[in-house]
Parts: structure tokens; sequence; C-alpha cells
């Protein structure tokens, strides 16, 4: 399997996510945003960052670079597409996931490991998770508070479209303490916290096991790499 990750002028976790993606058995293919060719990829993510040094809007203006274009199509099409962080804002952005994410509520960037519990395993990205698992990856963001209106909350919450929530505290004001959710057709997923940075171990969280020792956020790529398999 061949899955793109898009760089960004700004981009800081594009090569830790190319590395969980080698990591899960797949292929990582190199993408600039300012191509109009996603190279027979089968899936994307969008990494985390500072792209366009966040001006306007944190993601605003990645979402209107040409490979958006493209990752828009393929998106609705039925690609599978991970946004990461800048990359969860990018998504909201470009319309392909409901709501969008505001200034942490006290102001100031958050740098921390993160519980959360898993509450929709039937995306493209979580299929590998049991119901309701609590996973620990890092979060760190300033502009990671999820807002959307009541009706759009409704539906987010009725519809089983939230991906994670917090647990243990909710580290940035986001509503009803999502970290992530999906489109419909469960297929494009945006996550605040990073997953790319728990996936080797020596390098991710700690855990009752061992300093440094966790792996949580492997199964979101692993996730992916299953569903084209049986898709197959």
């Amino acid at each position: 399997m061949r899955i793109g990750v898009v760089t960004f002028p700004g981009s800081l976790d594009d090569r830790d996510a190319a590395r969980a993606i080698r990591l899960a058995g797949a292929d990582a293919v190199s993408l600039w945003h300012g191509d109009h060719d996603l190279h027979g990829v089968d899936a994307l993510v969008l990494p985390g960052g500072f792209s366009y040094g966040d001006y306007l809007r944190a993601g605003a203006i990645a979402s209107l670079s040409p490979i958006m274009t493209e990752v828009i199509d393929a998106a609705n099409k039925g690609m599978p597409v991970l946004g990461i962080c800048n990359g969860f804002q990018m998504l909201t952005e470009a319309h392909l996931l409901d709501g969008g994410l505001i200034r942490n509520d006290k102001g100031r960037f958050i740098c921390r490991d993160q519980g959360l519990r898993i509450e929709n395993n039937a995306s493209d990205w979580t299929s590998e998770f049991s119901a309701n698992a609590e996973i620990v990856i890092p979060l760190k963001n300033g502009e990671g508070s999820f807002m959307a209106s009541d009706e759009t909350l409704k539906a987010l919450e009725g519809e089983g479209r939230i991906v994670a929530r917090y647990i243990g505290g909710n580290p940035n004001g986001s509503l009803n303490d999502i970290a992530g959710v999906t489109n419909a057709r469960g297929n494009v997923v945006g996550l605040m916290p990073h997953p790319e940075h728990a996936v080797e171990a020596g390098f991710g969280p700690d855990t009752d096991d061992a300093m440094a020792s966790g792996v949580d956020g492997l199964a979101f790529f692993t996730s992916v790499i299953a569903g084209a398999l049986v898709a197959r």
C-alpha cells in the first residue's frame, strides 16, 4: 500500500508521519503542496505543523493549496484521508469535516501525553482498535479547541462521527471533549493529538511497563492498511 504525506511550507511532522507509515508496513510517498498529482497513492496523511505560519487561521491557507484540489476530489471519491493537528484544521477549512478549531481556551500552547477514548472504531483509520479503547498519544497544539454549532454537534453525536474523545481532563476547551471526528462515509478523519509520535518503543509516551514505550498511535496506520487489504 502507498500512503502519501503532503508537505506544506511550515509542516513539522511530515517525516514523523512517513516513518509511522513505514513502521506500519506501507510505503510512504512524499507529496508537495504545490503539486496537482497524487502519484497513485491509496491513502493520504495531512501532517501537523504550522502551514504557512498559521496566518489568517490555522490551516486556512493550506486548504487552498494546489494539491488540495486533488485531495478533496480523492476524499469525495472514498480515498482514506487522515488530518493530524494542523491537517485536521485543513480538513475543516476545506469543508471535508464539520466543525472548526480555535485557540485553546487557556490561550497557550499545550504539549503533553494525552489520554483518549476511541469512540468510533468503524472508520478507515480506527478499525484496528477495540470499541471504547483507551489510549495515550502526544498532544501539542495552540489552536486545538474543537467548536461547532449545536445542530452540528447533535449530528456528529447522533451519527457516531466522534472518532476520539479526551479523557483525564479536557486540555483545550473542545466541546464535548472532542479530539477527533470523521465524515459520514468514515474515510476522512481529523485528529488533534499526534499518533505518529507513539509508534515505536523507546520514543513514545511512558507506560506502566517502561518509560517511552507507548505505541498506541500505530493502530491508526495499521487500520488503513488492513482496510485496504480487505478491499482487495
